[in-house]
């Protein structure tokens, strides 16, 4: 699903259409049918993660807007007429936040916790949008085929939801997930773009006695990091995927703490100025040294398996690893 970066530029596409309202909406989703959108009034758009979330109300007067998280990093920038092609990410990272984690994004307004129905007659609205694996949002234009599908035709993709609006303007979801949602409370403190991001959480959770590569997709601590993040942060760090965090010097954890953050602002920073984004060993089969690299599917038992891209020269095992304390950790 696409990271912290490319959902930042999706929100940074719809902002310009807060304040308009609904005048007809079309797109395949079945969960949540678009027509429950026609005539509300766009009001407000926020980004948590890899989540982007939408206000919409029956009434015209607007609440206050939420802060635009892009603004701490970026300036105004032009708006574009089409979002980002697919991003070559590999699923599902996520791990869903535990009771009691630090970092809650979503406060419900209500005690039944349902997700997925509308809300009460009159009520506001929050539209949460999880993007898939090629997920993606365009700006009064259609994604186009690029190539022949498995049936051998050339398809347009369908977009999930298209919302229009006044003038003839109009936002396509390609790719991604619709559900109701309660208001979203964001906590940037576990945001990995956010300036408030907590840095010693962020190392007393890497300090833990598994591998590190587990710990970065966490998204109670690593809101917004996916699978790209992850391999170049710790290529960049000189970590190796399944060192354990307890046997990580501090300067180590604070190095991996430093690349993640840089990698990611980079990676946003060059799709305002468009330009693509530069990997050294995601999907590689050399490191920028000319050493092979390796390639396995890693993840704790039970749990996600995400391929893995690290150089065996370049990213060493630390010699205090043993494979019993590896395996034991894998099975926690």
């Amino acid at each position: 699903m696409p990271e912290g970066p490319s959902v930042r530029k999706f929100h940074h596409l719809v902002s310009p259409f807060v304040g308009q309202q609904v005048v007809k909406t079309g797109g395949s989703s079945k969960k949540l049918p678009p027509a429950t959108l026609q005539s509300l009034w766009f009001q407000d758009a926020q980004v948590h993660g890899k989540k982007l979330f939408l206000q919409f109300d029956p009434d015209e007067e607007m609440a206050l807007p939420g802060s635009n998280p892009l603004a701490e990093l970026v300036g105004e920038g032009k708006l574009e007429k089409e979002a980002m092609g697919p991003e070559p990410t590999l699923g599902p990272s996520t791990q869903e936040p535990s009771a009691g984690s630090q970092c809650v994004e979503l406060v419900s307004g209500d005690s039944s916790g349902q997700r997925g129905h509308s809300p009460a007659a009159g009520a506001q609205r929050w539209l949460e949008i999880r993007f898939g694996l090629f997920g993606s949002i365009w700006v009064n234009n259609f994604s186009r085929a690029k190539k022949a599908n498995k049936r051998g035709d050339w398809s347009d993709p369908v977009p999930r939801l298209v919302l229009y609006f006044g003038g003839g303007d109009f936002l396509a979801f390609y790719n991604c997930q619709l559900s109701w949602s309660p208001p979203p409370v964001v906590e940037p403190t576990c945001d990995i773009l956010s300036e408030k991001f907590h840095r010693g959480q962020a190392l007393e959770a890497l300090g833990q006695a598994q591998p590190v590569c587990y710990t970065l997709l966490d998204q109670r601590y690593f809101s917004g990091l996916g699978n790209i993040i992850k391999n170049e942060a710790l290529y960049r760090a000189r970590i190796h995927p399944l060192s354990l965090g307890s046997l990580l010097s501090s300067s180590h954890l604070e190095t991996l703490v430093d690349q993640v953050v840089k990698f990611s602002t980079d990676w946003l920073q060059g799709k305002f100025q468009g330009k693509g984004w530069h990997k050294q060993i995601y999907q590689k089969e050399q490191c920028p040294a000319g050493h092979q690299v390796m390639k396995e599917a890693l993840g704790p038992t039970g749990g996600f398996q995400r391929l893995t891209w690290w150089c065996p020269e370049c990213q060493p095992r630390l010699p205090q690893e043993e494979p019993q304390k590896l395996q034991n950790s894998e099975g926690t």
